[in-house]
């Protein structure tokens, strides 16, 4: 296991398999969708190599999770080499204590080492307000895109609908 920070109070850390069920079984308290298989993957991916998966503890409690692809595919910036930062989650309950900063922090140094560019996807509804909020003041800039939904970069005026999936990028110069 690798310990990315850990001020005795906010640890970030690699995952364990033991992580996929503490995040499924929070996320499933909140009334989302999770997929166990999910983070399972996660897991594995990062014993592969092709995803860095950073666990938030508070109190010594996990407490969040983020992620980062190293060679993703997707995206505006997909095929170019420079990593994408996914899934950034914070539980309810430790909201405002410098969690998501801190998963930020770790994601954002280790993706430094393989690019001079980092990037990401933020939901556009509201339940997204924190994302964008803290994105945008660590210094994110959209990329001018536009709307993305579904994996697919939508053109003026198509359909969408305003769930999960409909996103905007956006990428920070590291």
């Amino acid at each position: 296991m690798t310990t990315y920070y850990d001020d005795g109070k906010i640890r970030i850390r690699s995952m364990t398999p033991e992580d996929a069920k503490t995040l499924y079984d929070t996320y499933l308290s909140y009334g989302w969708h999770p997929s166990m298989e999910t983070y399972e993957k996660y897991y594995k991916e990062q014993e592969e190599g092709k995803r860095l998966v950073f666990i938030a503890e508070y109190d010594s409690r996990v407490s969040g999770q983020c992620t980062l692809i190293l060679d993703p595919t997707e995206g505006p910036y997909g095929n170019q080499g420079y990593p994408e930062i996914v899934d950034l989650t914070v539980f309810f309950d430790v909201h405002n204590k410098g969690i998501g900063n801190k998963l930020l922090d770790a994601a954002e140094i280790e993706a430094s080492k393989v690019s001079d560019k980092v990037y990401l996807a933020v939901g556009v509804h509201s339940g997204y307000g924190p994302a964008q909020r803290i994105y945008v003041k660590r210094g994110y800039n959209f990329d001018g895109s536009g709307v993305w939904y579904q994996g697919r970069q939508l053109e003026q005026y198509a359909p969408c609908v305003n769930d999960d999936d409909l996103l905007l990028y956006m990428a920070k110069e590291l």
